[in-house]
């Protein structure tokens, strides 16, 4: 009997036990680190490539399918494996013209419901020629 609470008492093994426990805690923190930093990642390609396709847009003879199609120029050189299916929307008027590109992030960890998209938006000016109105004194 006494060697048998003398084996409850003892440490052998704990370390096993604290290794199986901690481990895959520690793996999963570290997964999940890198899949927010991707995250950042991704947006910041979604924002380059919406500010590509505002300058080609903008522009006094572009037209949104010029902004269009930089954007997704720039999507295929930066990020064709961190942004998963993008869309890039594009609208031009006379005195604006707004360009917003979205996908998905890419995932590490196949864990359900943490599906994380990024988007970026620029949004400027059209140019355009205009003639004064009032003479100049």
């Amino acid at each position: 009997m006494v060697a048998f609470i003398r084996a409850l008492r003892s440490d052998r093994g704990a370390a096993s036990t604290q290794l199986v426990l901690v481990v895959p805690a520690l793996l999963l923190i570290a997964l999940l680190v890198v899949q927010f930093a991707l995250a950042w990642h991704a947006r910041h390609i979604a924002q380059y490539a919406a500010q590509r396709a505002l300058a080609a847009a903008r522009v006094q003879d572009g037209t949104a399918a010029d902004g269009r199609t930089q954007a997704r120029r720039s999507l295929a050189a930066l990020g064709s494996r961190v942004l998963n299916s993008p869309s890039v929307t594009a609208e031009r008027t006379a005195t604006q013209t707004t360009v917003r590109v979205e996908g998905t992030v890419m995932r590490v960890l196949p864990t359900p419901g943490l599906v994380l998209h990024a988007s970026g938006t620029a949004s400027g000016s059209t140019e355009r020629i205009t003639t004064p109105t009032e003479a100049q004194p």
